[in-house]
């Protein structure tokens, strides 16, 4: 009976831990970002470029986190983040395809910028099937790691009406860019891809979100 107790105290606990259905809710805490670099602004506007060949290396824990912190991160006490957004109404929602990155296993995270942690979404590898669903677009598969921008759009609608579709779109234009250059500054590449079926990766990413770029990220060759 003792036994019997000590186990089902445990589930409970591990429950409370990782989260429901086998740890799909577990989050980590990602590492604090830098905010200063050796790359000024404007040396890499001037090498930013789009880069669609990578080594055969992993990427760190460490570079995963500035570059999320990068694209959406909290800059200001009240919730203000590294891109300008109409209202501050911020309908992005960042999503990590990890394939190979130090001390994470592969999967797709969401990215929470108030605790600048990730989220376990589907502990899986989906860079192949993510390639398929852009056309096979190879650089997709052969990057680490996959930065993929969604969008709430009601969060800005339901402020601006059909305007602020327009107003997504400029925001999500910020974060790429924010990503592009932040590259540039730890010796990385990457480009913006917006050809792919949006339904395949809907359903391959297991979100409920509008995708909008799929951004490959990798050590450049």
């Amino acid at each position: 009976m003792r036994i019997k107790k000590i186990i089902i105290l445990n589930l409970i606990f591990l429950i409370f831990l990782f989260g429901e259905k086998g740890g799909k809710k577990m989050k980590l805490k990602l590492p604090k970002p830098r905010y200063k670099s050796e790359v000024s602004v404007e040396e890499a506007l001037l090498k930013r470029r789009s880069v669609r060949s990578y080594q055969k290396s992993p990427l760190t824990l460490e570079e995963v986190s500035q570059l999320l912190w990068a694209a959406y991160g909290v800059t200001a006490d009240w919730g203000g983040k590294t891109c300008p957004s109409a209202g501050a109404t911020y309908p992005l929602v960042i999503y990590l395809v990890a394939g190979e990155v130090k001390d994470l296993k592969p999967g797709v995270y969401q990215y929470l910028p108030e605790e600048h942690s990730l989220k376990l979404v589907l502990e899986k590898d989906v860079r192949k099937e993510l390639t398929a669903a852009a056309w096979q677009q190879e650089y997709i598969l052969k990057a680490p790691i996959n930065i993929i921008i969604t969008a709430n759009y009601e969060r800005t609608t339901s402020h601006y009406g059909e305007r602020g579709i327009r107003y997504v779109h400029m925001e999500v234009g910020h974060c790429g860019q924010n990503i592009h250059l932040q590259c540039e500054t730890m010796g990385l590449g990457t480009v913006v891809i917006g050809a792919f079926n949006d339904k395949e990766v809907k359903r391959i990413l297991n979100i409920k979100e509008d995708v909008l770029y799929i951004m490959p990220v990798g050590r450049k060759k």
